[in-house]
């Protein structure tokens, strides 16, 4: 099993979560964060002030699939979440120890 962490454009959202159930992936984690790699933030103007955003707001999805549906669920995010701009974000791929369902008790694979 791996967990998929993406770190993507909030407006890009919906398509990315229709774009995996589509693909059968239905249970994902959405966090909203803040942060800022190459894009390195931008100025803004408020009431005639000039101030710097350093960190701009994003979206992180976390997700856990199984090895066979891993190649599949990547690709899909990068379609859906592509923008082709910079800060279309990142994702992260981490190795997944195990996983167990509270309300079942199932483990790894029969809990996703």
């Amino acid at each position: 099993m791996k967990k998929i962490e993406a770190i993507i454009k909030p407006f890009k959202l919906d398509d990315v979560k229709d774009a995996l159930e589509a693909i059968n992936i239905n249970g994902l984690t959405i966090t909203e964060v803040k942060g800022h790699g190459r894009q390195k933030g931008h100025s803004e103007l408020y009431r005639g002030a000039e101030y710097v955003v350093d960190f701009l707001p994003k979206i992180k999805v976390e997700l856990v699939v199984g090895e066979d549906q891993l190649d599949g669920a990547i690709a899909t995010i990068v379609e859906a979440a592509k923008t082709g701009k910079v800060g279309d974000g990142k994702i992260f791929v981490l190795p997944v120890e195990q996983a167990i369902r509270i309300r079942t008790g199932e483990t790894d694979q029969n809990a996703l």
